[in-house]
C-alpha cells in the first residue's frame, strides 16, 4: 500500500468534525490495505510508530522541512516502516547525522502532503482527532466485526497493529486469539470527574469511596514465583520495585494480575511527593541504596486475574471481594461503602487532612474498562485556583483547527515585573470560549513562531489545578498539573494576576514538614 492513501485518510478526517465521517475516512483507508500491511497503516492512522521513539528529537525533525518534496507519490508504508526501523536502529559515533541523512533522504521522495505526515508522525504530533479509540471503531467497520469484539481485542492485546492485522485478515474469528494473559499487560482503567461527593452519588448511587494516592501506578503479574511489575505506560519496571515483587511473590495465589499503586510516604505515613515516588523509577539507579533511602509502600484496589478467575468483567464489588481474600488489609487501599453523602464526605475530608491527593468513587457493579475513562470510576480531588496571564497560545487540531486553543500561562514575578510562565492547558474551553478567545489573542499578538502565537500579557484566566511540581522546564522552577480553565477574568488586569510568591506558597504548602524550606527570621 502506498503512504499516499494513509495520507489521504488522515487528511479526510483532519477535514471532518463528525466522529462518523472520521470512521468511515479511517476505515476506507484500511480497506485499501493488504493484510501484512494492516498493523502499519492502523498505528500510523491513530499517530503511533510502531517504533516508539526513533531517536530525533523535535527540532531536528523540524530543521527538515526545507527538503523539496517530490511531485509524484511514490513512496510504500514497507519503505516508511523500514526507514525508521533503520534510524532507531542507528548508534555510536556519527549516528545522528546518519538518522538525519536518512530521514532527508526518505522526505526527498515524498510529496508535500506526505512529507507533513511524517514530520508529525515522528514526533508524536499526529493530532487530527484520530485517537486510537476512532481506529479501532473504524477497524470493525472496515472488516465487518462488531466495534465491540475489536474494543475487547484490542482492551487485552494493547497492540493495535495486531489487532488490525488479524482482523483484516481473519475475520471476527481471529478475534478470540486476544484473551487477558498473565504478563500481557492491559491498559489500564481511567476515571472520571465529580465535582463534589453528592455529584458522585448522585451518579453513582452507592458506591465505594477509596483513598486516591498521588503515587505511581503499577499493574502486577504473577505466575508461580515468577512476578513482573508494569508502570501506567505499560513499561517493565520490575527490576526498580524489589518491594512490590516480595508482596506479591507472598500471595496465596498461582496467578494473578493486580492494579494499585506503589508510593513512598514519611515515618508518620503521610505521602511525599509524587515526584519523590518517581525518582525509584530513574534510568540509573542502585536498586538497593535507593531502597533503603526511600522505601515504596505497595497498595492494591483491584484484581483482573486470580487463581482461575478472570474478573475483567465482573462487577467491582465481587472483584474487591476476590481482592479483599488474597490481599492483606496492609497492602490494599482504604475503602469504605457507602450511599451517605455525611460518611463519604468526612472520608473523603480525612484523606485530604492526611496529605493524599483526594479520594475515588467506584460504582459497585461496574466491570473494569482497560484502556477508558470510564464513568463508574469517578475522581474527587481539592483543586487550587490562580488568575494567570495567557502570555501565548498555540493553534488548535482536529475537531479545534482555526481556533487558538493551547495557552501559555504565566504568573507576575512582583521583582522583575514580568510574567513568568507556569504551564499550558487546553482544558475546560467550550467553542464559544475558543472562538472568543481566538479573536481576543489575535488582537493582541506580537510575534509568531511555527504554531504559536505571542500575545502581549494582557488577558487574565483563573485557572484549576489539582498541585504544582517542580519542573526543569520552566524558569521558576514549577509547573501547574492538571491545569483546566474555569473562566475569563475580563474584570482584572494583568497587574492584579497572582504572583510567584503566591504561587511559590501553595507549593511550599503542600509538601510535608521536612521538605519544607526553612523560614528565615
Amino acid at each position: 500500500m502506498s503512504l499516499a492513501a494513509v495520507v489521504q485518510a488522515s487528511l479526510r478526517v483532519k477535514s471532518t468534525r463528525s466522529r462518523k465521517a472520521k470512521t468511515a475516512a479511517l476505515a476506507d483507508g484500511l480497506r485499501a490495505v493488504p493484510p501484512p500491511q494492516a498493523a502499519i497503516a492502523a498505528m500510523y492512522l491513530a499517530g503511533v510508530l510502531p517504533q516508539g521513539k526513533i531517536g530525533v528529537g523535535y527540532a531536528k525533525v523540524m530543521a527538515l522541512k526545507d527538503v523539496p518534496p517530490a511531485d509524484d507519490t511514490r513512496l510504500t508504508l514497507d519503505e516508511v516502516h523500514a526507514v525508521a526501523d533503520r534510524v532507531k536502529a542507528e548508534s555510536g559515533p556519527g549516528s545522528n547525522d546518519r538518522r538525519l541523512r536518512a530521514l532527508a533522504s526518505l522526505l526527498g521522495r515524498a510529496t508535500a502532503d506526505e512529507q507533513a505526515f511524517l514530520r508529525r508522525l515522528w514526533v508524536g504530533e499526529i493530532r487530527q482527532g484520530a485517537l486510537e479509540s476512532l481506529v479501532v471503531d473504524a477497524i470493525g467497520l472496515a472488516s465487518g466485526i462488531d466495534p465491540a469484539v475489536v474494543r475487547r481485542a484490542q482492551m487485552v492485546a494493547g497492540d493495535l497493529g495486531a489487532v488490525a492485522e488479524v482482523a483484516l485478515n481473519e475475520g471476527e474469528i481471529g478475534m478470540a486469539r486476544f484473551r487477558l494473559s498473565v504478563f500481557t499487560p492491559i491498559q489500564p482503567m481511567l476515571a472520571q470527574t465529580a465535582e463534589t461527593v453528592e455529584d458522585a452519588l448522585a451518579r453513582l448511587e452507592e458506591a465505594a469511596f477509596e483513598l486516591k494516592l498521588d503515587g505511581a501506578r503499577v499493574q502486577v503479574h504473577k505466575d508461580g514465583d515468577e512476578v513482573r511489575v508494569y508502570s501506567r505506560r505499560l513499561n517493565d519496571v520490575t527490576v526498580a520495585v524489589p518491594e512490590v515483587v516480595e508482596v506479591v511473590r507472598a500471595l496465596p495465589a498461582r496467578r494473578a494480575i493486580l492494579d494499585g499503586e506503589t508510593i513512598a510516604l514519611t515515618e508518620e505515613g503521610r505521602p511525599l511527593p509524587f515526584q519523590t515516588t518517581m525518582r525509584r523509577y530513574g534510568r540509573k539507579l542502585d536498586v538497593d541504596a535507593m531502597r533503603r533511602s526511600l522505601p515504596l509502600s505497595t497498595f492494591f484496589f483491584d484484581g483482573l486475574v486470580i487463581d482461575d478467575q478472570e474478573l475483567l468483567d465482573a462487577p467491582a464489588r465481587d472483584r474487591a471481594a476476590a481482592l479483599d481474600a488474597l490481599v492483606p488489609p496492609e497492602h490494599r487501599i482504604e475503602r469504605v461503602v457507602t450511599d451517605d453523602p455525611g460518611q463519604a464526605s468526612a472520608f473523603v475530608a480525612r484523606a485530604f487532612e492526611r496529605g493524599h491527593e483526594g479520594a475515588m468513587a467506584k460504582a459497585l457493579d461496574a466491570p473494569y474498562e482497560a484502556g477508558s475513562r470510564g464513568a463508574g470510576w469517578l475522581k474527587l480531588k481539592q483543586a487550587h485556583t490562580l488568575d494567570l496571564v495567557v502570555i501565548a497560545a498555540e493553534w488548535g487540531s482536529g475537531r479545534r483547527q482555526g481556533w487558538l486553543s493551547n495557552l501559555h500561562l504565566a504568573a507576575r514575578d512582583e521583582t522583575s515585573g514580568q510574567f513568568v510562565m507556569l504551564g499550558k492547558t487546553f482544558k475546560g474551553l467550550t467553542d464559544k470560549v475558543l472562538t472568543w478567545q481566538t479573536e481576543q489573542l489575535l488582537a493582541r499578538q506580537t510575534r509568531r513562531e511555527g504554531h504559536v502565537v505571542h500575545v502581549r500579557p494582557e488577558l487574565v484566566v483563573e485557572i484549576a489545578f489539582n498541585d504544582l511540581q517542580t519542573s526543569p522546564h520552566y524558569p521558576a522552577g514549577l509547573a501547574l498539573r492538571f491545569a483546566r480553565v474555569k473562566q475569563y477574568r475580563t474584570d482584572k488586569a494583568a497587574d492584579d494576576a497572582d504572583t510567584l510568591t503566591t504561587v511559590r506558597a501553595i507549593h511550599e504548602a503542600s509538601l510535608p514538614p521536612a521538605y519544607r524550606r526553612p523560614q528565615v527570621p
